[in-house]
């Protein structure tokens, strides 16, 4: 009995592996991230390299759309796109959904096309999840704290840029000021 209480004393004393965190700072605000390694590594070593490397720092949320998700990462202040790693696989099939306040990777219509854009979901948008042969957007993480920063964001004005083609640019960028991994 006594080696049976050691051994469960043990076990508890383990240290439990914490999901990685990634404070994002903008000029709305700050708000943190959640990721799911165990469900989407590919997807999340993609966004830390980029985070590790301050590439998504002086990057816009240049996509904002009230009520459906704010996409960022992929652009500098004057719409000039930032260059990206190779795309990666995509990961939609790992069961986490296209949920409020859920991170995920933007991509074009190829399915492993994503590379360093990624959006926050504002609404429930099962329609990005994976349905039968339709692959979805693969989910990673969740904003944990600081989602009103967010939020705020779909409450700035939008336009369109007839020379790139781009519409839903916030009137007012929203820059990412920083993004660091925090414990």
């Amino acid at each position: 009995m006594s080696r049976f209480l050691f051994a469960l004393c043990l076990l508890v004393a383990l240290p439990v592996s914490a999901a990685t965190k990634v404070l994002v700072t903008t000029n709305l605000g700050n708000f943190t991230v959640e990721l799911n390694e165990a469900k989407a590594p590919i997807t999340t070593k993609n966004f830390l390299r980029y985070v590790d490397d301050g590439s998504y720092v002086g990057t816009i949320f240049h996509r904002v759309i009230p009520g459906f998700m704010a996409q960022g990462g992929g652009f500098d202040q004057a719409l000039k796109q930032r260059p990206s790693y190779p795309p990666i696989k995509n990961e939609a099939d790992n069961g986490l959904p296209n949920n409020i306040a859920t991170i995920a990777m933007a991509r074009t219509q190829n399915p492993n096309s994503a590379t360093r854009q990624f959006y926050i979901n504002l609404a429930n948008n099962d329609f990005l999840n994976t349905q039968g042969n339709r692959t979805g957007y693969a989910v990673f993480g969740k904003v944990i704290k600081g989602f009103p920063v967010v939020e705020k964001m779909a409450t700035i004005p939008t336009t369109s840029n007839p020379q790139t083609g781009m519409s839903d640019i916030p009137q007012q960028p929203i820059i990412i000021e920083a993004m660091k991994v925090i414990k």
